[in-house]
């Protein structure tokens, strides 16, 4: 059996329509959907089943997401896949908090659900204020191709100088980094980042400005849901996105739960964390495979594996 691993589940953005469904065959994993029908009160398997355009709604990929890692957590557990270490990628640190013990499954569900509501609530706000056309709403883009420091030196140095509703969102890797802003700004850094020696920059499917203070209103709804909720601290090493450092009790981890909303997912920071504690693979605990490009620009040499599937996690097995 593999030992020393890492649980990494991934964030939006991985969803596709069919994910976890094949993981019905294990019993617990009924039960997860059964649980989670209850309280997002719709069958889980439909939520699931959801075209792409619907997916990439917040209030429906966060559950459907959060579902999905949750189950493929389950199934490796099933088949004697145990973690030493978790993390999760943006919205994938609910399931990695629910793996360290620090909160329990159905209320992690619960706070995904009001979380999802929150944000897109915050994210029509922002479209209805900026006059209703998708096109100019604010959202989040890719810069592909420039150093990270650079990138939010930049940004810091464009904001001194007067332009504004423009974040870093996302410390990817050493090659990418997403930001977040108003349609206005993220138009005008495209030009700017370009000029900088950006390869390429990406407008992202997404509901609205992820990971900034343009969300601040969501992070304030979804503090109330937060307060009557337990959190433990974690039975194992979890890692926090606001911090990319170890999360040390479950009151740190209630109150970094409000900033991730506003705050930048430093994952570079996190992957370094991952690798001093001793982890000999890490397995992609969810769908798709975003985190195996994001792992390998690391340049970490800790191999990465593909766990979101009953295909994949029954080819860990050749691999021990």
């Amino acid at each position: 059996m593999l030992e020393n691993i890492a649980f990494l589940f991934p964030g939006q953005g991985a969803q596709y329509t069919g994910m976890a469904v094949d993981l019905l065959s294990s019993d617990n994993v009924k039960i997860l959907f059964d649980t989670a029908s209850d309280i997002f009160k719709r069958d889980m398997k439909e939520i699931l089943n959801y075209d792409a355009d619907t997916l990439k709604r917040t209030d429906v990929s966060q559950p459907a997401i959060t579902v999905a890692n949750l189950a493929a957590f389950i199934f490796l557990k099933d088949r004697g896949f145990t973690p030493s270490v978790c993390a999760g990628f943006s919205l994938g640190e609910y399931a990695a908090l629910v793996c360290a013990g620090v909160i329990n499954t159905e209320d992690c569900l619960r706070l995904i659900k009001t979380r999802g509501e929150v944000m897109q609530k915050a994210a029509d706000l922002l479209r209805e204020e900026s006059g209703g056309d998708a096109s100019a709403s604010p959202g989040m883009a890719a810069v592909v191709g420039l150093a990270p420091e650079t990138a939010e030196l930049l940004i810091s140095q464009w904001r001194a100088e007067g332009l504004k509703d423009l974040y870093a969102a996302n410390i990817n890797s050493p090659k990418q980094i997403v930001i977040s802003g108003t349609a206005s700004a993220l138009a005008e850094a495209e030009g700017r980042f370009k000029e900088a020696g950006a390869k390429r920059v990406i407008r992202l499917p997404v509901a609205g400005p992820f990971h900034s203070p343009l969300m601040s209103k969501a992070a304030e709804e979804f503090a109330q849901a937060l307060s009557a909720v337990t959190f433990c601290d974690p039975v194992m090493p979890v890692f926090s996105n606001v911090t990319g450092k170890r999360i040390s009790s479950g009151k740190e981890a209630k109150e970094l739960a409000v900033m991730h909303i506003t705050h930048p997912v430093r994952w570079i920071d996190e992957e370094k964390e991952i690798t001093s504690c001793g982890v000999k693979v890490c397995l992609e605990a969810g769908p798709g495979r975003v985190l195996h490009g994001l792992w390998k620009d690391s340049g970490s040499e800790i191999p990465i594996l593909a766990a979101g599937t009953a295909e994949d996690i029954s080819k860990l097995g050749e691999k021990e």
